[in-house]
């Protein structure tokens, strides 16, 4: 889809007359042709984007451009072009170009006139400007000057200065340096002001009759930089300054700091930097512009005032600004204040304003010029740090409309402004006399005003330095009593003023005594000087109130003296907090939930103690012996501590105080330890032994050895004993104590001036990780070991130990839950609730789940077979057989076993007999026929034995067939003689003879 300007650019071809409508269908380049802009500026197309104007190459006709230069550059030719029907543009013989602007400052000249020549709206490159004094007045300085490539006067704007009748007067020269523009533009007033003290004092025959004050000045933009060039350029041309005249603190540093160098005088009307109030540094230098450290003991006065007590700052990299709040510091800390946050910025105030906000900065002292205080209150409007809940304190020598200029480095409206800096109170030097008394120039301080103001011909706040413009009146009229003083001392020595010269350290000096002891009534007040060379004044205090400054107070830091208007008004109707009162809240266990888990857990120790007693009552009980009942008791007492750790795990601050909470944390500690160990550990025993005993691949010899219970017991006690070394070393070296969790501020429902801070109690040591890191392995490695050893005996049978099974079933369930919940609850130990029910519901479900799967069935048991008498066992067998009744089977065999015992013995003892009675016979028979007998006595003899080894051959193997489970019985011969018939041969049937079983 073509964009909509394209369309219109179609529109405008189809609309064109029938000729030039044909044409275009003809030929599509029918227009003016797209023309390079000029250097250093650009073309606005109208109606087009950047990319649809790199794609047309011809605008229709009747388009019309408009040229636009880079900033500080003004177009000079036409402005505006339009495509004519030929194909061409408007006044093409006529070059439009992008001049540099120089300032307007040399378009105006005071007590003359300006002629003006190459210029159309503004000066620029190639204009010129030519100067004339009004009647009675003289011209200083070059009579034309041109505007240069460089945006720049070739010459300094010269002065008009009151012809003088030849008395033989002579100049006197003054350097001075005034800051037009920049981070203060305080020239714009003082410079005015300068020359009314000239003229003022040059007209009065009483000071200074034989020599007349002439200034030589240049624009220092307040800018360091600037002013080293302009320096350079006063001491090194003629005539010869004898004092210089700075404004900017930052100008004036740089400027005393050289001074010296040339022996000369510093008087400055604009400085308030605490820095210069260092005379080993700067020797020579003097002030009518208060030090800014003047304000701190106002403001100090005005936080205890209101009881403040905690103190914010944000201030401008700069020398000033920096020993202002150093001294600020200093001052807060002698009287018991604080300065909580402190910020700087060079240019951007963002993240220092951001950084306030998160700080939750409530009162905040801002330092930093007028141009940068427009930026720091943008920010301001858009983090919402104004308002009730805010106070903030700045510099009181902005214009008064200050927040109200448009500011092309911010993007706040006017509206945006005023509501961000609303309600703010001001410090100010009183630089005006407020007391309507005549000055050592015989005016009054409301008379000086109204002749500054016709002077400047324009509105007053929208002039800078207006408010300092009295200070520097009265510098002119201290430096002109100081050299009237020095001249009369000179005299004495056979010197003159006109001698002074820069390597003249004497006149110097008296210059420097005269200041040092000045003292005289100016339209700015009393003008004294201490020790360190700064202005001695009051401090007004005002308050922006619906937009317009209302003065509040007055403040004397030499008699600590505050006058009070009570006047102030606050958006909140009262001066607000100095910080957000944080109001300290614990989170609590859930006492429902507790008192639901202390049951269940209450139930468990009864159901514990009622298995125990099981246990130790039926002690006797061949099925409960062969259970391993004291390692039962062991876990039985396990669980219920386990489970008694349930009620210390829910204690926190609800039910105990401080004090007894790391009582609280061993109890939890211990009672878990030492359960897990007896009641687990018992259980581990067993399926270890299990594991030891039956799964080794040895003959059958190894397995019927005896179970040695004292190997058991020694198991669990190894177990026991290294919870009780560990915990312990633990308690005495690292012990538990109570420590705090603090959580996100919490911001109340209710308009208050309050945060809620949750808190949660936790118990921890120094080296908390690596003791948990220490049980946590030792018992993970047990749980893991335990389910391995449950696996691998889960077919093995044993009557030493009759519920492994139950036991490696209880050892899943308790290994699962551990392994479960121990890193669930380390994840959740914020939320008091979840980490609670996760930790104590693993210990009552492990607890019931083992003592239910141990004790229970023997329960069952014992009751329903009523099998309570005690019986010896001494054997232990093995098999592979799962059948419920094997026991049962087993007792039967054992009973049907002694029967035939008793059958074998008769058996034995008829064998013997029949052998006794053959032997007999056979002795007889050999006496009466030794050979022949012999012959047919072993025919006989063979036949018979053959009959008895057939029938011991049944007989072994319906031996074999019932003894199966059990050891083989020793052999049975029936030996049959010669009258086996007559003896009984039935005696000797296979059928009828039983099995020995031992």
């Amino acid at each position: 889809m073509a964009p909509p300007s394209l369309l219109f650019l179609l529109l405008l071809l189809f609309l064109l007359p029938g000729r030039a409508r044909g044409a275009a269908r003809a030929n599509v380049t029918e227009g003016c042709q797209i023309i390079h802009p000029p250097r250093d500026g650009g073309i606005r197309y109208r109606g087009l984007t950047p990319d649809e104007v790199r794609s047309v190459r011809f605008l229709p006709f009747d388009y019309e451009i408009e040229y636009v230069c880079r900033p500080e550059r003004e177009i000079v030719g036409p402005k505006v072009r339009k495509c004519q029907r030929d194909g061409t543009w408007t006044a093409m013989g006529h070059p439009s170009r992008c001049l540099r602007t120089c300032p307007k400052s040399h378009l105006s000249l005071e007590h003359g006139l300006v002629a003006t020549g190459a210029m159309e709206r503004v000066p620029v490159e190639g204009s010129w400007a030519e100067f004339r004094c009004h009647p009675g007045f003289r011209l200083l300085g070059s009579a034309r000057t041109n505007c240069t490539k460089s945006g720049r006067w070739s010459d300094p704007k010269p002065q008009c200065l009151p012809h003088r009748p030849s008395s033989g007067k002579k100049a006197v020269h003054v350097g001075a340096l005034f800051p037009m523009s920049g981070g203060w533009p305080g020239g714009q007033a003082c410079l005015p002001a300068v020359r009314m003290a000239l003229e003022d004092i040059n007209e009065r025959r009483d000071i200074l009759p034989d020599y007349e004050l002439r200034l030589i000045h240049h624009d220092s933009k307040c800018d360091p930089g600037q002013a080293t060039k302009f320096l350079y350029e006063l001491l090194y041309n003629d005539p010869i300054k004898i004092i210089l005249m700075p404004g900017c603190s930052s100008v004036s540093t740089l400027v005393a700091e050289a001074a010296r160098m040339w022996n000369l005088i510093v008087l400055s009307y604009g400085s308030s930097s605490p820095a210069l109030s260092n005379r080993q540094r700067f020797p020579t230098f003097f002030r009518t512009h208060p030090s800014a450290t003047l304000h701190n003991p106002t403001r100090v006065q005005l936080f205890k005032k209101w009881g403040w007590t905690k103190i914010a700052t944000i201030q401008q990299t700069t020398e000033v600004f920096t020993s202002t709040l150093d001294d600020l510091d200093q001052r807060v800390k002698e009287a018991g204040l604080e300065i909580t946050f402190r910020q700087s910025f060079f240019s951007d105030p963002a993240a220092p304003v951001r950084n306030l906000k998160r700080q939750d900065a409530r009162i905040i002292v801002g330092l930093f010029y007028e141009t940068e205080a427009r930026k720091v209150f943008c920010e301001v409007y858009k983090e919402k740090l104004y308002g009730k809940k805010y106070v903030w304190f700045l510099i009181g020598w902005y214009a008064d409309n200050w927040f109200r200029i448009k500011d092309p480095a911010i993007n706040c409206t006017e509206a945006e402004m005023a509501e961000a800096v609303e309600g703010h109170v001001t410090t100010e030097i009183v630089m005006l006399n407020p007391e309507n008394t005549r000055s050592i120039s015989n005016m009054t301080s409301q008379e000086f005003i109204e002749k500054l103001q016709k002077r400047l011909g324009k509105n007053p706040e929208e002039t800078g330095g207006f408010q300092e413009a009295p200070l520097a009146y009265d510098a002119i009229w201290a430096l002109a009593l100081a050299l009237n003083k020095t001249s009369q001392e000179l005299v004495k020595k056979g010197l003159r003023l006109e001698d002074f010269n820069y390597n003249n350290k004497n006149i110097t000096d008296e210059i420097y005594r005269a200041l040092n002891s000045s003292a005289f009534e100016g339209v700015s007040g009393h003008v004294v000087f201490d020790a360190s060379g700064s202005r001695m004044a009051w401090t007004l205090i005002e308050q922006l109130q619906g937009g317009v400054y209302k003065k509040i107070g007055y403040y004397d830091s030499t008699k600590d003296n505050l006058s009070w208007y009570n006047n102030d008004k606050w958006i909140g109707g009262s001066p607000p907090a100095d910080y957000t009162k944080v109001i300290t809240t614990f989170r609590f266990l859930s006492q429902k939930l507790f008192i639901s888990v202390s049951v269940l857990a209450s139930l468990g120790i009864v159901l514990a103690v009622v298995c125990l007693a099981f246990n130790i009552y039926n002690g006797h009980v061949r099925y409960i012996q062969n259970s391993q009942p004291y390692l039962n008791n062991m876990t039985a007492v396990g669980c219920t501590l386990a489970l008694a750790a349930v009620f210390p795990l829910g204690l926190d601050g609800y039910h105990i105080g401080p004090g007894l909470f790391p009582f609280v944390c061993q109890a939890r500690l211990w009672l878990l330890g030492l359960g897990f160990s007896l009641a687990y550990g018992s259980m581990f025993t067993k399926i270890w032994w299990v594991h030891t005993v039956f799964t080794k691949k040895d003959d059958k010899k190894d397995k019927r050895k005896s179970l040695e219970p004292w190997k058991l017991y020694a198991t669990v006690g190894g177990l026991v004993g290294f919870d009780v070394v560990t915990l312990s070393v633990w308690q005495i070296v690292d012990p538990l104590h109570r420590t705090i969790e603090e959580f996100t501020k919490e911001e109340p429902k209710s308009d208050m001036d309050v945060s809620i801070l949750p808190q949660l109690e936790h118990c921890s040591s120094t080296k908390m990780n690596t003791w948990l890191g220490i049980f946590y392995g030792f018992k993970g490695l047990l749980l893991l070991l335990g389910i391995f050893l449950a696996y691998e005996t889960k077919s093995v049978s044993t009557e030493k130990i009759n519920d492994h099974r139950a036991v490696g079933m209880a050892i899943y369930n308790v290994a699962v839950l551990c392994l479960i919940t121990a890193p669930v609850t380390l994840i959740l130990s914020s939320q008091q609730d979840a980490a609670f029910a996760f930790a104590a519901l693993a210990v009552v479900f492990s607890s019931y789940i083992t003592l239910v799967v141990l004790f229970v069935p023997k329960m069952r048991r014992l009751i329903t077979r009523g099998e309570w008498q005690s019986e010896q066992q001494d054997t232990m067998k093995t098999g592979s057989s799962t059948n419920n009744n094997e026991e049962e089977k087993s007792r039967l065999l054992e009973k049907e076993n002694r029967e035939l015992e008793k059958i074998i013995a008769e058996k034995e003892e008829r064998v013997s007999e029949l052998r006794q009675q053959l032997q007999a016979r056979q002795q007889l028979q050999l006496r009466s026929r030794r050979r022949q007998s012999r012959d047919s006595e072993n025919h006989l003899s063979s036949q018979q034995h053959s009959q008895i080894s057939q029938q011991h051959s049944q007989i072994s193997q319906q031996h074999s067939q019932i003894s199966q489970p059990f050891p083989q019985p020793s052999l049975v011969r029936c030996l049959v003689s010669e009258q086996a018939e007559k003896l009984g041969r039935g005696n000797c049937d296979g059928s009828r003879v039983h099995l020995l079983y031992k």
